[in-house]
């Protein structure tokens, strides 16, 4: 283990901005110098392979088992429908029975690499558990198939309907979480097959790719969590296992136990399977850690798909340390998510995250906050809290408004006590964008000031913090 100061050196990699992308919220934890991350539904009906499916979001674009459940969307049944959810009951009953032959005889025979791909699948998945696996289809979500070519063989019928696949992993998830595949059937003779899963891309159909399409996947199971990872990163899986459940419990500390307090944790091994994880809004390159959520009702406080992405490349290099601040950051987040809007202030998200982080850390505020001393001890307190445009920048500016952040957190928490820094929290963070009046309403039920009244004890408290 590498002495406590290295914390400080890697504190550029211990930063995070929330951002959306479609239905994912992310939120990375960025290394010094990179920059940071730049910020429809329709009505049919639903045909569903597998069990029933979860309460549906209110606020989140609609899903296949969204329209399921809405009695008004009645069409006429077309029998391509029943054929393929099938062929695709049959495929995910072999997949949890971890059946590989019954798997591929859903596969078109015809599609000699897709078979090979999907065999590797089946057996990358064959170390994983799931409590559910399943795949929902829209018979009337249909775009036209591509032309028949070397990718995709002649058959006697196409047919691309919208499929999602549905699925909850063994000792990580409370509730399924659901994820878009281009799927491509083909019929031949009176039996339809799957085809292809990259041939409608050019249609704007793409398959979502987890952990298991780059490589055979192991889990450590802990009690409050999973770490899914590969063979050659193994090692860093058990590092993070052993951090994991004590992680989970310093959050819940603070945050309160109200949340699922299970973590799924991914360890992708290349920069391709890292940015498949976490979205194209992203430069990898600079990402140490990210959280991840598939839907988000915050309204019902209802979240599916939390993950905690974690870049080998550069988690690795942390010391035990520094990787305690970064999994409590992170797993803050998840914790919080269900209560966080898009777009409310970043000072409080990151800052509440931040004082999770170093909470019993043993660290103390220099070691936290160097830049925002440095400044303190030369130029004086800032004279504004930080602006949400202040986490887009890079390098140590960056660091600045994450370090603000978190000092501001810590002295909210010692005027107030912690209990009041988790109400500003949940107040400010439902709030989202455009309401200074609301954020001034937290801040005087919290604290008794408004945010004037904070800027000036902050300010205050720096001075006596970095004097």
């Amino acid at each position: 283990m590498r002495s406590v100061p290295d914390v400080t050196r890697y504190r550029g990699w211990l930063v995070a901005a929330v951002a959306t992308a479609v239905t994912v919220g992310l939120v990375a934890v960025s290394l010094p110098g990179s920059e940071g991350p730049t910020p429809q539904s329709a009505e049919s009906p639903l045909v569903a392979a597998g069990r029933p499916s979860p309460p549906a979001s209110t606020t989140e674009p609609t899903t296949l088992a969204d329209r399921a459940a809405d009695p008004t969307t009645d069409a006429p049944a077309d029998p391509r429908a029943a054929a393929v959810r099938d062929l695709l009951d049959r495929r995910a009953r072999a997949l949890l029975a971890h059946d590989e032959e019954g798997f591929l005889s859903t596969v078109d025979p015809q599609s000699s690499t897709f078979r090979t791909t999907q065999r590797s699948l089946f057996r990358n998945l064959e170390n994983l558990n799931f409590d559910d696996w399943a795949y929902q289809v829209d018979p009337v979500d249909v775009v036209p198939p591509p032309a028949l070519g070397a990718s995709v063989p002649a058959a006697d019928e196409l047919w691309a309907p919208r499929v999602e696949l549905r699925y909850a992993l063994t000792g990580g998830d409370t509730t399924p979480t659901t994820r878009s595949l281009g799927y491509l059937f083909a019929r031949r003779g009176h039996q339809w097959y799957l085809t292809s899963d990259t041939a409608l891309e050019p249609r704007g159909r793409r398959t979502w790719r987890g952990p298991w399409d780059f490589g055979p996947c192991l889990s450590t199971r802990t009690a409050r969590g999973l770490v899914v990872a590969h063979p050659s990163n193994q090692a860093m899986a058990v590092k993070v296992a052993r951090e994991l459940d004590a992680a989970t419990h310093a959050v819940s500390e603070v945050w309160g136990t109200n949340w699922p307090q299970r973590v799924v944790v991914l360890l992708p091994e290349t920069p391709g399977e890292l940015q498949a994880l976490v979205g194209p809004n992203f430069a990898v390159d600079g990402i140490a850690a990210v959280a991840v959520a598939d839907r988000v009702d915050p309204v019902a406080g209802h979240v599916e798909g939390a993950r905690v992405v974690l870049n080998p490349r550069t988690a690795a290099h942390l010391s035990t340390t520094a990787l305690r601040v970064v999994l409590r950051h992170e797993i803050t987040h998840v914790a919080a998510r269900g209560a966080t809007v898009d777009g409310a202030p970043m000072w409080i998200l990151e800052g509440f995250a931040d004082y999770v982080g170093y909470r019993n850390s043993g660290l103390t505020a220099v070691q936290a906050a160097p830049e925002l001393a440095r400044l303190v001890q030369t130029q004086g307190p800032p004279a504004s809290l930080p602006d949400n445009s202040e986490f887009s920048l890079s390098g140590k500016r960056l660091d600045i408004a994450y370090q603000m952040s978190w000092s501001l957190a810590s002295y909210v928490a010692e005027r107030g006590g912690q209990d009041a820094l988790v109400r500003l929290y949940r107040r400010i963070a439902a709030a989202g964008p455009g309401q200074p009046s609301l954020v001034d309403d937290a801040l005087r039920e919290a604290l008794g000031i408004d945010r004037q009244g904070l800027l000036a004890g902050w300010q205050e408290y720096l001075r006596a913090t970095f004097r």
